[in-house]
């Protein structure tokens, strides 16, 4: 049996949106995971779609410089019936991801069924029982994580769990 590194990696999970873009910044010391922050980058229904971009890549590059994120995990893409809407969500991740490349912080997708998997130990966990579950594992009220925090911090957990899983062995390729 292998010892478990007790080097502290810090995690930084996003949950994408135009909106409203969910992120959970845990530790993961072995397999002892804590919280360290979590919210919102929040737009107005109003905003320009620029702007909406400008501030999701002000907020991620304030994240980045704050907690120093080893390594960043976000939810990817699924399948939209509406081009546009598909469209303004690649360009909301593009904003994330390219501040993440500049910083040098490899940065991982999850589906949103396989995350939740990973976490909870079912594909179609409610958001209700992803905020229970990550209020327990990161030792948290449920109302001190925001709604659209909830699978920012999955995100995070998931990438924790599967770097440990078989050493690594499952983690997908960076984004």
């Amino acid at each position: 049996m292998t010892k478990l590194s007790q080097q502290t990696t810090t995690l930084l999970g996003i949950d994408t949106a135009l909106r409203s873009t969910g992120y959970g910044v845990i530790t993961m010391t072995g397999r002892k995971f804590t919280a360290v922050d979590c919210g919102v980058i929040r737009n107005d229904r109003q905003a320009p779609l620029s702007d909406c971009l400008r501030r999701h890549g002000s907020g991620v590059e304030e994240l980045v410089e704050t907690f120093k994120p080893d390594v960043a995990s976000i939810e990817g893409s699924f399948y939209f019936k509406n081009a546009k809407t598909a469209m303004l969500l690649g360009m909301a991740r593009g904003a994330v991801v390219s501040i993440l490349a500049r910083h040098g912080i490899p940065c991982y997708e999850y589906a949103p069924r396989k995350a939740r998997k990973i976490v909870v130990g079912s594909g179609s966990a409610t958001k209700i029982q992803i905020a229970e579950f990550m209020a327990q594992t990161l030792n948290l009220d449920v109302a001190d994580i925001p709604d659209d925090a909830t699978d920012a911090m999955a995100m995070a957990v998931c990438h924790g769990i599967t770097m440990q899983t078989g050493g690594g062995l499952y983690l997908p390729e960076p984004i």
